[in-house]
């Protein structure tokens, strides 16, 4: 099988290759998946052939290719901050939410809900948190003395 891809499009793929390795591996350390970074270099490989020699380097010491420092910290990192963000507010939200749901009916109950019943139970903290959030920021969040007295040393 044979993919043609332009230029403009290898070099879109290059990004979403590197972005999809690094939300697969960026936090790993000794457990890294191997497939994923296998796979981007040898997408990468093909870089001189699509003339992106300022997207892509090769170092010869480790056999590896790399996107430029240039395209990682321009565009490539303003898709993971702004990815970062959404998704740390998302988070926040969303287990929060659950928290308060789960106080206020015991995790059985919740557990034993449809899907639909507990959507409806949950919207409520949901829609709570995001006006918050989005009104105030991290401003307003504060964690109870208890919290450090329970867990001291």
């Amino acid at each position: 099988m044979e993919i043609k891809f332009t230029k403009g499009q290898y070099e879109d793929l290059i990004k979403i290759v590197y972005l999809g390795t690094w939300m697969v591996n960026a936090f790993r350390t000794d457990d890294r998946i191997e497939k994923f970074e296998e796979l981007e270099q040898h997408i990468l490989s093909y870089f001189k052939e699509f003339g992106l020699q300022e997207c892509i380097i090769h170092d010869n010491s480790l056999k590896k290719f790399f996107v430029t420092k240039s395209l990682e910290e321009g565009e490539l990192d303003q898709y993971i901050d702004e990815y970062n963000n959404e998704n740390f507010w998302d988070e926040l939200i969303y287990r929060l939410a659950r928290r308060d749901l789960i106080r206020k009916y015991g995790e059985d109950k919740l557990t034993k809900m449809d899907w639909e019943e507990r959507l409806k139970k949950e919207s409520p903290f949901i829609d709570k948190y995001e006006e918050e959030f989005e009104e105030y920021g991290i401003e307003r969040i504060e964690i109870s003395r208890r919290a450090f007295q329970d867990h001291s040393p």
